[in-house]
Order: C-alpha cells, then sequence, then structure tokens
C-alpha cells in the first residue's frame, strides 16, 4: 500500500460539470471551532511564550492558556455563532465529551456539526497502527455519542494528519466525510468498493493556530485575508470555492480574537452570493449531486 496516498485502493469520484454549492450558490464559508485537550501529562506543543521549556518539565504556561478554552473561549465563540445565526462545524476532542459532556451536548442542541477529533491532541493517526487506530476511533465515536446521543458524521484528525489508513478506517467506521487532506477546492467521493466517504478538504488561510500562534500575525489579519480571499473569488474564480474559517477556543476564544471572528460573521451573513453551511451539510450535497443515496444513519 502506497503510505503516501491517504486514499489507496480507493476510486474518486468528483462533482460533476456545472456542481454548485447549496441554494445554487459559487462561494461557500463553513464556519469551524476547534474545542480541544490533551491526554494526561501532555499539553501543547504550542503556546504564547514561544520558547518550549526543556523535555519533560510540564509547561504550566501553556497547560493554563490551553484551559481558557473550556472555561471561556467555548461560550463566547458559540454565543457569537448564536448571535450571527451560524451553524458551524466544531472540533471535538474525545476528552472533552468525556469530561465536559454538557458543553459538547450544548454544541450539538445548537445545531452545529459535532466533528471527532481524535481522543486528545496528541493521539495521532500517524503515530497508531491499525489496531490502536480502530481503537481510537471507536473511543472518539463512543464519547462524543454518549454526550450528544448520537455518533458524529465528520473526522478531523489532530493537525489534519491521517494515517494511510484513517480514510477507509473511519467509512468502515460509518462517518459520512473526513476534513484530512488540503488537496482540492470542493468535496469528492473516495470509494473503497464496500464502504465510501466523501473527503471535504480544508483551508488554512483563515485559521488564528497558524497565523496568530505561529506568525504572529494579530486576529484582524483573518479578515483581510478573507476579504481578500472573497475579492478575489468574486472576480476572477468561475468554479465553485470554499474556505473555512476557524477559531480554537483557547487561542481567539478571547476578545481581540472574538472580535475578528465577529466581522468574519458579519461579512459572510451580509452577502447574497455566500453559502454558509456545514461540512456534513456539504457532504451531503455531494452526495446527491453524484447520484449516491445518503445512507439513514447518515443524514440530519
Amino acid at each position: 500500500m502506497d503510505v503516501l496516498n491517504l486514499h489507496a485502493g480507493a476510486t474518486e469520484i468528483h462533482p460533476p460539470a456545472g456542481f454548485l454549492l447549496p441554494g445554487g450558490k459559487r462561494i461557500g464559508v463553513v464556519f469551524r471551532m476547534a474545542y480541544e485537550w490533551w491526554s494526561d501529562g501532555a499539553w501543547p506543543g504550542i503556546g504564547p511564550m514561544g520558547n518550549p521549556l526543556k523535555g519533560g518539565i510540564p509547561d504550566l504556561n501553556a497547560v493554563g492558556w490551553a484551559e481558557y478554552g473550556h472555561r471561556r473561549g467555548v461560550h463566547r465563540v458559540l454565543e457569537a455563532l448564536a448571535r450571527n445565526g451560524v451553524r458551524a462545524s466544531i472540533l471535538v476532542s474525545g476528552i472533552m465529551a468525556e469530561r465536559y459532556p454538557e458543553e459538547v451536548k450544548d454544541i450539538a442542541q445548537a445545531g452545529h456539526d459535532v466533528v471527532a477529533h481524535s481522543y486528545a491532541m496528541d493521539v495521532i493517526p500517524a503515530y497508531l497502527d491499525e489496531a490502536q487506530e480502530r481503537d481510537n476511533i471507536r473511543r472518539t465515536t463512543d464519547l462524543i455519542a454518549a454526550a450528544t446521543g448520537t455518533a458524529p458524521l465528520g473526522w478531523i484528525s489532530p493537525r489534519g494528519t491521517p494515517s494511510h489508513r484513517t480514510a477507509r478506517l473511519l467509512a468502515q467506521a460509518g462517518y459520512l466525510w473526513h476534513g484530512d487532506t488540503l488537496n482540492d477546492d470542493m468535496p469528492y467521493l473516495v470509494d473503497f468498493g464496500d464502504h465510501a466517504i466523501v473527503a471535504v478538504p480544508g483551508t488554512m488561510e483563515v485559521n488564528d493556530l497558524p497565523l496568530v500562534m505561529r506568525h504572529g500575525q494579530p486576529p484582524s489579519a483573518m479578515v483581510d485575508i478573507f476579504e481578500d480571499w472573497l475579492d478575489y473569488v468574486r472576480k476572477w474564480e468561475r468554479t465553485p470555492q470554499k474556505i473555512d474559517p476557524t477559531v480554537h477556543a483557547h487561542v481567539c476564544g478571547r476578545p481581540a480574537g472574538m472580535a475578528a471572528f465577529q466581522r468574519l460573521l458579519e461579512i459572510a451573513t451580509a452577502a447574497d452570493d455566500v453559502w454558509i453551511g456545514t461540512r456534513a451539510e456539504l457532504a451531503r450535497h455531494l452526495m446527491q449531486a453524484i447520484g449516491r443515496p445518503v445512507p439513514a444513519h447518515q443524514q440530519p
């Protein structure tokens, strides 16, 4: 098997000619929030101080920074989404569903697309063997289902990094879609023969972790990039385009970051040529466009 091909052994079926986004729109925006945590004894590898401590020394600065996500940030982001009438795709670590089930239940009850994000941020599929990866998918799925009452239909691995088998295992586990690739603009079906899954490629241009944390840009840079993207695709693109404005609850779930996120929401919701929805909606729309029925358990 080709370990550099996340869809090895499958047939990719792409949207038909003339494909448009739901509502006949050519421009799509999927808002996302990442609600994350790390396994016991682990913590974020990146934090506001920038200079990591010596190996094996607990970084309590990074731990406290991450704790802000479930203490304050998640509520602020959800309030902004509700204020603007937007349903988003929310990445949820299984450990958060285990420890804060009521918060995860609230996310689902608000109508958001709850996306499985592995058990914890340090549990990366690329590090796991097949048995470990199956166990991680099962554990994460069960924890989220216990909190929300419904199994998640979408999966994005930590740092968007799958193994070469992740898509196949997710398809076998009954997932509708995965977002572990940046390789295209539009979703496409990945058919393994006995099982299939929709790949919904992501974008990183408007994402607070690389922009604000890694590259030290002000949160307002996300607004500038989003406006430039909109201007370009309106003028020059002829095929459908999608972008995923993303904030992490512990990064831009703070007032300075939320000012930028609120502006993104205002720009998108004011535009009559923009479809705003979730990854799950987009995956189902692709299935309809290519004439594939959506299984009952993957329906809304």
